[in-house]
């Protein structure tokens, strides 16, 4: 038998910057071994090895190993879902530096929340999903509207296949940037693989914003009336 959650102890585990800085690398829903972590949160290797440990054993990072090094991802969407929360309501580091001006700007414009997007991307996107019909918004939930079929469908979407998925088809996050929601959940995930297939948007390396192509740009304005800034 077992008492109330313990969110002391896993409010512990990202009271550490280094583990913070680690877990938030990996919110793009993609792996990354342990000394690209260690680099990201400006730590030795042996110490980023100790902090991920912990993270492991918790439950929060999952480890593999890929030839010589071991390779680190969130455990679960549960887990991104969480740290997104805490985004939402976690204070503004202060930007020193023109660089972390120009990273923290491209966060805002767009980004991957694990496996959907987020941004204003991600926001202007599901407003202009519900403007078509393919959402409906009510109380601060979505559901599938009456063009979800041939709009989804027409962006090559399979909806029967995302039903059949062991995930919640549509749901709201709170966008921490935007302090609006996007759509997450299979829905979510499935939009954003298949923007970054029709060559849309473009990961960048070593973070987890994303680019808005030439191509994405004048497609997203055609298709859905979405206009994004230079």
């Amino acid at each position: 038998m077992t008492g109330e959650p313990d969110v002391a102890a896993a409010a512990a585990l990202l009271a550490e910057p280094s583990r913070a800085a680690m877990v938030l690398a990996l919110m793009d829903g993609t792996d990354l071994p342990g000394a690209e972590l260690a680099s990201r949160a400006g730590i030795a290797a042996s110490t980023a090895s100790e902090h991920l440990g912990r993270l492991v054993a918790a439950g929060f990072v999952e480890a593999r190993r890929s030839g010589r090094q071991r390779h680190y991802r969130l455990a679960t969407r549960e887990v991104a879902a969480a740290v997104e929360a805490l985004a939402a309501v976690a204070p503004r580091q202060p930007v020193r530096t023109l660089r972390a001006a120009t990273a923290a700007e491209l966060l805002r414009e767009a980004r991957t929340c694990y496996d959907h997007l987020a941004g204003r991307l991600g926001v202007a996107f599901t407003r202009a999903l519900v403007e078509a019909g393919v959402l409906v918004r009510r109380n601060g939930a979505f559901s599938l509207g009456p063009q979800a079929e041939p709009v989804l469908g027409g962006l090559g979407i399979d909806l029967d296949a995302l039903r059949g998925e062991r995930r919640r088809l549509v749901r709201g996050c709170l966008d921490w940037s935007e302090r609006e929601l996007h759509v997450a959940g299979a829905l979510g995930a499935a939009l954003a693989d298949r923007v970054l297939e029709l060559g849309w948007i473009e990961r960048r390396p070593g973070t987890r914003s994303v680019a808005v192509t030439a191509e994405g740009r004048r497609s997203l304005e055609r298709r859905f009336g979405i206009r994004l800034g230079d």
